[in-house]
């Protein structure tokens, strides 16, 4: 049981792992993405909500397709990174650009995502972000807002329609998560994440992912914890 929760996941839900999405294409990204979308189709018709662990965020875009494909669904974004770019070196699938290509293909709505966390180099690569409507909430303005007011402007924004959730390890402060490859000082905390995390209870989630964990870079494990 969870000390400040109350709860027990067991008690709440039924869940399992069911393992690896199979992948056949491993040099061809177009074929893997859709690998990994036809994969989720089968977890979407079964009713199931999916927390998945990449990998890299691109595979938020096949998970998106998937149960984005009735209705567009709202995100709660926690990332140092918009994730909103356009090509890169001839392809449109990669790590920097998943919630572009979801909110091109009218499974995202970017009205109803919030992107929190964001900083560092980057910048210049997110103006699909601010020209689609999506809101950005630099580290910066996350502290000066506060959790709290962060918390409720995010509800407001994605209302009560389907939202997903993406969690960038990156979004933390590399002091916490060495192992990630594009890490960003002055992130969030630990504690933070967990905080707005929680403070998400009780939305339309249908989905959520944790991706961007590379163990490598990180003998401690800390990391992943």
């Amino acid at each position: 049981m969870h000390h400040q929760l109350r709860t027990i996941p067991a008690q709440l839900c039924r869940y399992a792992d069911i393992g690896d999405v199979p992948i056949a294409s491993t040099y061809d990204l177009e074929a893997c993405v859709g690998e990994i979308e036809a994969f989720f189709h089968g977890i979407a018709d079964a009713g199931v909500i999916p927390i998945s662990a990449g990998g890299d965020h691109s595979v938020s875009y096949p998970i998106l397709k998937a149960l984005g494909r009735n209705e567009p669904v709202g995100l709660v974004h926690i990332d140092a990174h918009c994730d909103t770019g356009g090509a890169f070196n001839g392809s449109k699938f990669h790590h920097g650009g998943p919630f572009r290509n979801a909110a091109v293909d009218g499974v995202l709505d970017p009205e109803r995502t919030v992107q929190i966390g964001i900083r560092g180099r980057a910048e210049t690569h997110w103006d699909f972000s601010y020209e689609t409507g999506m809101r950005v909430i630099h580290i910066e303005e996350f502290h000066e807002m506060g959790l709290q007011a962060v918390i409720a402007e995010t509800r407001r924004i994605v209302g009560n329609g389907p939202t997903y959730i993406s969690f960038d390890v990156d979004g933390i402060d590399p002091a916490f998560t060495p192992g990630t490859g594009t890490p960003e000082i002055g992130g969030l905390t630990s504690r933070e994440v967990q905080q707005l995390l929680r403070g998400l209870r009780g939305l339309n989630i249908v989905g959520g992912d944790a991706v961007e964990v590379a163990p490598p870079y990180d003998a401690s494990g800390g990391t992943a914890l």
